[in-house]
């Protein structure tokens, strides 16, 4: 038996007046989807637990089978993984990302115009980084360049206790009451005030502001925790498994499960990622003895962030069209039974620009058991009426990883 978790990260959606009040996911062209939904199983999965936020970090180990409330140690200590830095017991890990603040001269009346510097290239932001790095670094505290707009701070001989606010919640507001509070809420803030100094009049954003794009004027700080401790996936479920992904969050769960993490040529995390390549990535995976293949797609949730309803339609028809498609011919062609798992993380509603907790809708397709659903298409209000509902990640993953 082979299996496959086809996650569009926050693909689940709120009702839209521009859609005649539906979802991205009802007038979505999704064929492939539907008819993996005629038979097979279609409900409701909550993947984050009431005691926690709705991060993709929370609500990606759930879809993974592992539950947050038990293995949860913070976002950016999973991507600090990906990136290769070696946290130790007593360091904390703080996601560093590249916004565009607005040009207001007191800091704190700025407003948050993009959590992602117009979706940033990797190399210019990591000279900014280094830049940040050079400067503002001490034998406390050191920065570490990501990919695209996602960075990394790690501070030394500390402790959790800081009130921090993702800034793709914050999208068009002014950052005032959302700026970093408690433990070590001034000292953030305070590198993020000099962050701007040293960043708007850079080279790298002069250059883009004469393009017409986004500077990446400030860091914003948030999502801390401490090094995460994961029970091995092939220990937990026994089977080998492999993770692909653009982002290092999530190539940071597949490491710190002991996972096979495959990169991907093109891909980016937006809507222009290479979705054949993580396809036949996952493909060959199979081929080459992995029982297990998680293919993580950021598309939908980065257009949900930015409010793009035409282009988060455009993600889920590119993953239904070129990923769904591939693998199911594939998978038919090696001959194998298989189970595949098409699912988003969490809603990314365009009306709120950010993450939500409600449970989100998932198909569950097995060849070894065809059965007719009744169901003819993938959607919220489908999934819901079903009536079927698994009250975490962890429970719908025993029922997938089942033979």
């Amino acid at each position: 038996m082979k299996y496959v978790v086809i996650l569009g990260d926050g693909m689940a959606d709120y009702p839209n007046e521009a859609l005649g009040g539906k979802t991205p996911l009802e007038v979505a062209n999704k064929p492939n989807i539907d008819k993996l939904c005629e038979y097979g199983e279609i409900g409701l999965v909550k993947t984050v637990p009431d005691n926690l936020k709705p991060g993709s970090d929370v609500a990606n180990l759930s879809m993974m089978g592992y539950a947050p409330d038990k293995y949860y140690s913070g976002r950016s200590p999973l991507e600090a993984l990906s990136m290769g830095i070696d946290l130790k017991d007593t360091d904390i890990a703080i996601r560093c990302n590249l916004v565009t603040l607005s040009d207001e001269a007191d800091y704190s009346e700025k407003t948050m115009v993009d959590y992602s510097a117009g979706e940033i290239s990797t190399e210019e932001a990591k000279e900014l980084i280094d830049c940040v790095q050079k400067n503002l670094s001490n034998e406390r505290m050191s920065f570490y360049a990501g990919v695209s707009y996602r960075h990394c701070l790690v501070v030394h001989d500390a402790k959790l206790g800081t009130d921090f606010t993702p800034p793709h919640d914050i999208s068009d507001k002014c950052i005032k009451q959302y700026l970093p509070k408690g433990l070590y809420g001034e000292i953030m803030k305070e590198l993020m005030i000099k962050s701007y100094a040293l960043l708007k009049d850079h080279p790298i954003n002069k250059k883009r502001i004469a393009e017409g794009k986004n500077p990446a004027n400030s860091i914003w700080l948030w999502g801390e925790g401490t090094r995460p401790a994961l029970t091995a996936f092939e220990e937990k479920y026994g089977l080998k498994g492999s993770v692909i992904s653009a982002v290092d969050l999530i190539k940071g769960i597949g490491i710190g499960a002991k996972m096979n993490v495959i990169e991907v040529q093109g891909a980016t995390g937006t809507y222009h990622t290479n979705f054949q390549g993580k396809a036949e990535s996952a493909i060959k995976a199979l081929k080459d003895g992995y029982d297990y293949v998680y293919i993580h797609m950021e598309a939908p949730d980065e257009c949900g962030h930015q409010g793009d309803l035409k282009h988060k339609i455009l993600s889920i028809e590119l993953i239904d069209s070129v990923v769904v498609k591939y693998i199911v011919q594939q998978l038919d062609a090696m001959g194998e039974d298989y189970k595949i798992l098409i699912a988003p993380d969490h809603p990314t509603p365009i009306c709120l620009k950010t993450h939500t907790r409600d449970a989100i809708p998932f198909v569950l397709y097995s060849s070894k058991d065809r059965k007719p659903s009744g169901v003819s298409t993938y959607n919220e209000k489908t999934a819901k009426a079903s009536g079927n509902y698994y009250e975490n990640g962890e429970l719908l993953n025993k029922k997938f990883l089942k033979e």
